[in-house]
């Protein structure tokens, strides 16, 4: 179950438009740790790993120069449009450096703030183990869109317009990376779940 995306609301995004600090604060309080996640998840496994902190913070400096021309009547989301951000700084990094196969320990990627008590379980831990793993050996495209269907529940159109591809594209990747996910999974001894970021949409 992928939680659902908290928005700002409007008279905040409002003064954050206008420039005010507090306002501002509050933005990347609300959207943090959702742009941590994606940044952690998409340079796990790689030479560049270390550079996830980067990738928020250049996401938030963009935010900013960004902001007063956001259009909440427009087509994206708040949370949709800083992912976008977010997804195109990330996907930078990974083309712009080699992949390494184990340049930093897959632990690191996945103890995302809020989840240890998840991942302290046996269980749960080698799973997560195997998709972090499966998620590393993606090809970058394939592995964006997973991430941004299964962990940030964004639809087609939204991933596709985040990624600047079609959406028969978007539903290709996101097939062969659940295959991908799933073949891991079944290596490693763990079914697959519907739940998992290998399961199919309903």
């Amino acid at each position: 179950m992928v939680p659902a995306r908290q928005e700002l609301d409007d008279l905040t995004l409002r003064r954050a438009q206008r420039g005010e600090v507090a306002a501002f604060r509050a933005l990347v309080e609300q959207h943090h740790r959702a742009v941590w996640q994606l940044a952690v998840r998409m340079l796990a496994g790689t030479a560049i790993a270390h550079r996830a902190e980067d990738v928020v913070q250049e996401t938030f400096v963009r935010v900013h120069r960004a902001l007063p021309g956001f259009d909440p009547a427009g087509p994206a989301r708040l949370s949709t449009w800083i992912l976008t951000i977010a997804s195109r700084l990330a996907l930078n990094e990974l083309r712009a450096a080699p992949r390494a196969a184990r340049a930093v320990p897959l632990d690191d990627a996945l103890e995302l703030p809020g989840e240890g008590s998840a991942v302290r379980d046996l269980d749960a831990r080698r799973r997560a183990e195997a998709v972090a793993r499966a998620l590393a050996a993606l090809p970058e495209p394939a592995r964006a869109v997973i991430v941004l269907r299964a962990y940030h529940d964004l639809d087609y159109d939204e991933i596709a317009a985040a990624l600047e591809v079609d959406v028969g594209t978007v539903k290709s990747r996101l097939s062969r990376a659940r295959a991908a996910l799933r073949e891991e999974l079944r290596a490693r001894g763990i079914p697959g779940s519907s739940g998992g970021p290998g399961g199919d949409d309903e």
